[in-house]
Formats: C-alpha cells, structure tokens, sequence
C-alpha cells in the first residue's frame, strides 16, 4: 500500500501451495481494481435493452424501486417469477452464497441448479469414489508418472506447475491428453491428441489393457473395490484397435501408455473439468477415476487422481444459506438453460432476474435464446456488477460491486486443502457495496424481520466453521485471524481413498461409451452439414468473461485456431476474417492456421465479450443447450460447426 492505495499484489510466501507467486490473471488484478470503467454507483436504465445507456441514482432510489417491483411480482405472479442467476464471480462463500441466498429463499423466489461449470464431474466423483476428494498438490513432487488430462496447467493451475517441475528434475515422465496443443501439451514428454467428448474410451482401453497384461494391482482390487468381473466383461468392447477409432489415438500408442501408467509408482492424473463439459463428460470423468482404483494408485503419496478437493471443506452451508427459510420448496431452474427458462417457462414465466457474480449474456449456452430472453421488456433485470458486462447492458436497475479486495469473506479451495479468511485492504470505491450488504439491505426494504438478515460477515463465518466436522477440528475465526490461512484437520499425508470410506463399484454396467449428438461419430446428418468440432477451452490471461475488458485479452478470445488440412479446401489462411455458424448463430474471429489443433478441431479460447466483436456475439452463441449425461451441466465441448472465409 502507498498512500492508501495497493501498489502491488502478489502471493503469500509462505504458503505452501502458492508459495508466494499468483497467476498472470490476478498479477494485473490492480488494474482491475482501479480501472476508470469501474462502477461506482446505483444506475437505471434510459436506453433500450442491450443499448447500455443508464442514469444515476441514489441508493435509496434503486432499493425501492427493487422492493417495489419484485413485491409486485410476487402478488401478480407468485415468487417463484423471481430468478436469481449467479455462480463463481467471486469463490467467497459470504458473497457467493450468504446473504443473497437467505433472500432468495426468504423471497421464495425460484432456486438456481448452479451447473455451469463442474456439476458434471462432481456428481461423477460422487458416484465412483463417495467424494470430491483428490491427490494433494504438494505430493504431485514424489510422482513418477503425471498424466494431464484435459488440464491446461500453466493456464487454470499455475500453483501446481512446480510440483510437476519438481517431480521431472527427479526423473518423472509428463504426459498430455487434450484435443489441443496448448501451452501446457507443448511442454509435455508426450502429447496425445484426443478427439473431443471421447475420454470415456480411451480410458476403457487402457482398462482392457491393464486387465488383459494383468496388471492391475489384485490386492487394491480384492480389498478396496466391487464388480472387477463384470468390468473384466465390458472392457472386451474396448479393444485398442476400436478405440482408436473413437479417439484418433493409434492403437500401439494407447497400449503403451496402459502399461506405462500401470507399471509406474506413484503415478498420478491431474484430471480437469474440460472433459467434462461433452455431452458424454459424467462417463467419461467415472471412467478416469477408476484408473487409480484399478493399478491401486490412490496407496502412493504422489499418486491417484485430482479433480477437485472442495469435497473436503464440510463447511455448515445449511447454516449460512438457511434454506428452511423457504418453507414451501420453490421449483429448480437450470442455469445452463437459461434462454430456455427466459423465454419458454411458464406457470409461472420468468418475471424478475437478479444476477450477480456472472455475465450470463456472455457466458450462457445457446446465447440467441438468452439474449431474447433478456430482451424482453416485461422481464425486470438487476445487474450487481464491477464492469458494464454484456448482461449489464440489459439491466433495468445496475448496482456497482466490490471487489475481493475490499470485503470481508472465507475462501475455500478445489485445488488444495487450506481455509482462507480475507479482510479489506483497500477502501471501497465510490457508492459500492458488497453482495452481503446489498441483499441485508434488500431484504430489509422487503420487510423481512428475519433476525438472519441482521448476522454480521464474521457471525456467518463462525456459522461456517461450526458443522462439527472433524475435518474443521481446531478451525476458528481468530484462529484465522492470526493465520490467515489454515490446512483442514487432515492426516499427512491425506490419502483419501488409500483405505477408501466404502468400497469403489466400477458400476460396469454403465460404461457403455456412445459419442456425443455433436461429434464426428455422432449424428451423421447433423455432421454433414457442420464438419468442424468447436473446442472453447478458457483463455491463459482471463477468467471466463472476468477481463474482457482488456483489449489484450479480447484479442486472445477473437482468434480461431485451425488445422491446415481445413483451411486450405476453405480458402483461409491465417490473419483471415472467418464465419463460425450452424443452426443455432453464428459469429465472426480471425483465423490462425498452425499446429494447435488436429484435422476436424477447431478452437476459439473463451469468453469473449460479445459487446467487443463486429457482430455483438462470441462462441456460446454456437452450443446447445443440451446437457450432460450427469449432473445436467452444459455441454460448451460438443458442439458441431461451419467454417467460411468472410468476404473481404
């Protein structure tokens, strides 16, 4: 700080997973912070929908006339034409998912199914493994095989690169399966080119060779594990020669990296979420889990499989969302189906919409239908926001946020297991206010008495830490006062399925591998029409649509990467203006012709502010709005296009 002001943020040295360095994303964050497009105070909208054009107002004005109107709502049309849109804007749990969902419940509003991320492979784990649990960053350092699967480390999961670098001086192989030649897979021993929403296969032949070459860890198995004999039968459907067929991955290739990840102790995956956003992504995240289970990986420190760890933070959610405040059970409205929800809901239709912590009209699937949606001039909008989004742009009433620097919260991890408390470092801004303080004061306007409405940030956090749980042992505010940061009461070192709660049911029976609808084994109609499959992994220098406003990170998300072999019949070479359509839109990038992708992949890093391009739209205006076989997440990886030179 000087003179009141941060000058500079980096990470706490003396943690032992960040080890006192931050992504590139937050090490420009104060730019953010101080940005003069920030939001400073309450607006209402003057312009048309979509136009962005606001006035200011009071505090006093904005709350009133949500009050007013939500009130009026709910007497017209019942409290569930109330729909509160939010998800990971900020990973505090006050501001994530405190006071606003008292509100949302005390309102009755309707309850948002939060899929749009990792609903997928969290309902996956849970059905193969009893928990989202993983390996310890820390203990990536002692394996001897790491194998990255559809995990783009250096960009979505910098703090664990120097395990892994740790690990390699000390002999450790790196491998890479992803669809896309990316940062992380140009550093990797090996690189195997996957086709995208087929990991559910590949996985089920190296189970066939595992079990064919017995090498499968017989003790783990006898002990630990349940339906070996019927998995013994279903992998005979799965011969590498078949397989791949299904991945692009030659047979040979797929036998060796079998016995290559069997035959190596410890030998650990770092799996991420991108396999789980195909139509196929629940099955296919089941199916790399029981790896570990198979060869009896989860024994080793350094080995077995990290997804996510958040399954660890057992942290008193009833007690901060209080949903026993809405005592009739309102409906449940899938946020990966929101066009759907704006525009074809009825008894009761969608009436009202409060969105924070996301940009929905950028982010959501099946993008015409959601700006349709949110076009609609009997639909009342409020935006609570940092930045004038695209969704902003459709606000009626627009209220400027904090950010994580200037409000009290407790941080949970998905990639580690510390606790993290955050107090303010820096003034909030202008008329600014956190999302706690915004739905204390909405619920008051409403009239709700509810003592909860009055609990103070620290209140609700020692209502976190109080579930019980002997993971939470120790763990209390002050403790974090003086910490700031605290590991969970775990062993060390936490092998959490060494010795595994109940025994792992490979469940063989579901293991069928169908290729997702939009692939180039699925629907062949639809493939005829849209040869091209469109791959959105996240950008290395932004976070979701979080910096769209930086015109460095537009240019990142305006580019479409292609394979020579398609761009050439199509007449594109790299610099060239191109068309992405199919039925559902279509929007406009700049090719790069290069090694990035194989033949029939295409991939535009996301998300872009739609705002930002030449035609108002980005790639989400191209998936579906199917969802994922678990989990009912979206399917933003199974998604068939069209490719055309834009005319000059």
């Amino acid at each position: 700080m000087r003179d009141g002001q941060a000058v500079q943020l980096r990470g706490d040295a003396t943690h032992p997973v960040t080890q006192g360095f931050v992504c590139g994303k937050v090490a420009r964050y104060l730019e953010r912070q101080y940005s003069p497009e920030r939001l400073l105070h309450p607006q209402k909208r003057i312009g048309a929908k979509g136009e962005g054009r606001f006035a200011r107002i009071s505090w006093d004005e904005a709350l009133e006339t949500i009050a007013a109107r939500l009130n009026s709502i709910r007497a017209e049309h019942g409290a569930e034409a109330v729909l509160p849109y939010s998800y990971a804007g900020t990973m505090g749990l006050l501001n994530g998912a405190g006071m606003d969902r008292r509100f949302f419940h005390r309102l009755g509003a309707s309850r948002l199914d939060r899929t749009i991320c990792s609903s997928a492979g969290g309902a996956a784990l849970e059905s193969t493994l009893g928990a989202r649990l993983g390996t310890e960053p820390e203990r990536f350092r002692h394996a001897r095989l790491i194998v990255a699967w559809g995990a783009n480390i250096l960009a979505t999961n910098a703090h664990l690169w120097p395990f892994i670098v740790q690990a390699r001086r000390n002999g450790a192989r790196f491998c890479v399966i992803d669809p896309v030649r990316d940062r992380t897979a140009a550093l990797a021993d090996k690189h195997f080119f996957i086709h995208p929403g087929s990991d559910a296969a590949l996985a089920l032949g190296m189970m066939r060779v595992i079990l064919d070459e017995h090498l499968e860890d017989a003790d783990y198995v006898a002990r630990h594990t349940t339906g070996i004999g019927e998995l013994r039968k279903k992998v005979r459907d799965y011969p590498p020669e078949r397989v791949a067929g299904l991945t692009g991955i030659p047979a040979e290739q797929i036998r060796a990296l079998a016995r290559e990840y069997a035959t190596t102790r410890p030998a650990v995956i770092r799996l991420n979420y991108g396999v789980q956003r195909s139509e196929r992504g629940g099955l296919s995240v089941r199916a790399i889990s029981l790896l570990p289970a198979l060869t009896g990986a989860w024994k080793d420190p350094g080995g077995g499989l990290q997804l996510t760890t958040s399954g660890a933070f057992r942290l008193n959610r009833a007690g901060l969302e209080m949903p026993e405040l809405d005592a009739r059970g309102a409906r449940t409205v899938n946020m990966s189906r929101l066009g759907h929800a704006l525009t074809e809901l009825d008894t009761p239709p969608v009436k009202a919409l409060v969105v924070y912590n996301s940009n929905p009209a950028a982010i959501a699937p099946h993008q015409n239908r959601v700006i349709e949606g949110l076009r609609r001039e009997d639909l009342f909008t409020v935006v609570l926001e940092q930045f004038q989004t695209d969704t902003a742009d459709y606000a009626d009433i627009l209220l400027p946020a904090t950010t994580f620097l200037e409000h009290t919260d407790l941080y949970f991890a998905y990639g580690h297991y510390y606790l993290q408390l955050a107090r303010p470092v820096v003034a909030a801004p202008g008329e600014t206010k956190s999302n706690v303080e915004v739905f204390r004061l909405l619920a008051r306007r409403m009239g709700f008495e509810d003592p909860c409405f009055g609990d103070s940030e620290d209140g609700m956090i020692r209502t976190l830490l109080g579930s019980g749980d002997p993971f939470l042992g120790g763990i209390t505010l002050e403790r974090l006062e003086r910490e700031h940061f605290v590991r969970l009461n775990l062993p060390d070192p936490f092998l959490p399925f060494a010795e595994p709660a109940r025994k792992i049911d490979f469940q063989a029976a579901t293991l069928d591998y169908q290729p997702p609808v939009e692939s180039r084994h699925g629907d062949t109609a639809l493939r005829a029409l849209y040869p091209l499959e469109l791959i959105t992994p996240k950008n290395h220098d932004s976070l979701n649509s979080s910096f769209g406003h930086r015109a460095e990170v537009d240019r990142q998300t305006a580019t479409l990467a292609m394979h020579g072999a398609d761009a050439a019949p199509r007449g594109i070479v790299s610099g060239d203006r191109v068309r992405l359509f199919n039925a559902r839109g279509s929007c406009e990038l700049t090719a790069e012709v290069d090694g990035a992708v194989p033949p029939g992949v295409v991939r535009a890093a996301s998300v872009r502010w739609n705002k930002r391009a030449p035609d108002r739209r980005n790639t989400n205006v191209l998936v579906s709005d199917r969802l994922t076989d678990l989990g009912g997440g979206p399917v933003f990886y199974s998604c068939l296009i069209q490719v055309e030179k834009c005319a000059q």
